[in-house]
């Protein structure tokens, strides 16, 4: 057999991973202005005594990382989108980058809510003023990073993503979880300075750090059990098994014995479906009968016939 004949059953792998996205330009704007603001609230909550404060500016500093993480996930899957050695493709890039920010919100939280645990029993003067305007400061950049992931959440520069939120992106949910653990952390912030200064309720500042680590460490236990779906091959949800195999089935006495489909890229899955059927059909026939909105990028088809 000639070569050129096999070009019609061979395609790529790279399922649009090669394709520069705008998530990743997002991220690293997001990272940028992270940075800037990691250094002033340090600077601040070590200045002015204020645990919440400084346990912004360290969450500030944990997420640029993460958000470091985050970029440089996106760059290697897309540099590396064509790379054989990817059975297929660099999708689930997308989702250890996820795993790992999970990882590094929830050591955060258990240490935001170590330290505001220290300053519940020793208190430390705290000037209320200069932390108040630092905290208002971060909570506007906190806030504009939050929308800029937003729109990221809404990439259109792969034609498998319409449908498909920032939910399956899990590289930019974690990025956004961690912008939105800052806002979070300085709006407590600013709670817990306004009621220490009007009504010298001083305790509030490092209760407030504990609400926000025990909030982070729910957001991160969820992405972890997301992430880790995705990277253990976990059958993707009934609701898209099933209409794969009504696809397949449909009134004729076609019959699906064996059915796998998992995730290999945001929005996208692989699927592996044995048919059992008194009529052998090519398995192109029963590709076809996939609908496209499923996100099937991957299908491999065994007909058998039942005797």
């Amino acid at each position: 057999m000639h070569t050129h004949a096999l070009e019609r059953y061979q395609h790529s792998h790279t399922f649009g991973q090669e394709a520069v996205r705008a998530a990743e330009r997002r991220t690293l704007v997001v990272v940028a202005v992270t940075a800037a603001m990691m250094v002033v609230e340090i600077a601040a909550g070590l200045a002015f005594g204020s645990m919440a404060l400084l346990a912004d500016g360290l969450h500030m500093g944990s997420h640029a990382v993460a958000l470091g993480i985050s970029a440089a996930a996106y760059l290697y899957a897309r540099r590396h989108a064509a790379d054989a050695s990817f059975a297929f493709g660099t999708g689930k890039v997308n989702s250890l980058a996820g795993f790992t920010g999970a990882l590094l919100l929830a050591v955060f939280a258990v240490m935001m809510g170590w330290e505001s645990g220290l300053r519940l029993v020793n208190p430390l003067p705290i000037a209320f003023d200069q932390a108040i305007a630092v905290a208002l400061a971060g909570l506007l950049v906190n806030g504009a990073s939050v929308f800029i992931l937003e729109g990221g959440g809404r990439d259109h520069s792969h034609d498998h993503d319409h449908d498909h939120g920032h939910e399956h992106d899990h590289n930019l949910r974690s990025a956004y979880l961690h912008v939105l653990a800052d806002a979070l952390t300085s709006l407590l912030a600013i709670v817990a300075l306004l009621s220490a200064k009007v009504a010298g309720l001083t305790w509030m500042d490092p209760a407030m750090g504990i609400v926000g680590a025990l909030l982070v460490s729910r957001w991160s236990w969820a992405l972890l059990r997301q992430t880790t779906a995705v990277l253990l091959d976990q059958q993707a949800p009934e609701n898209l098994r099933a209409a794969v195999r009504a696809a397949i089935e449909g009134e004729r006495d076609d019959r699906v014995a064996d059915l796998h489909v998992w995730a290999i890229a945001p929005g996208l899955h692989a699927a592996i479906i044995a048919v059992v059927t008194h009529e052998p059909r090519p398995a192109d026939d029963y590709k076809r009968r996939l609908p496209a909105h499923l996100g099937l990028a991957h299908v491999t088809i065994e007909v058998h016939h039942c005797a």
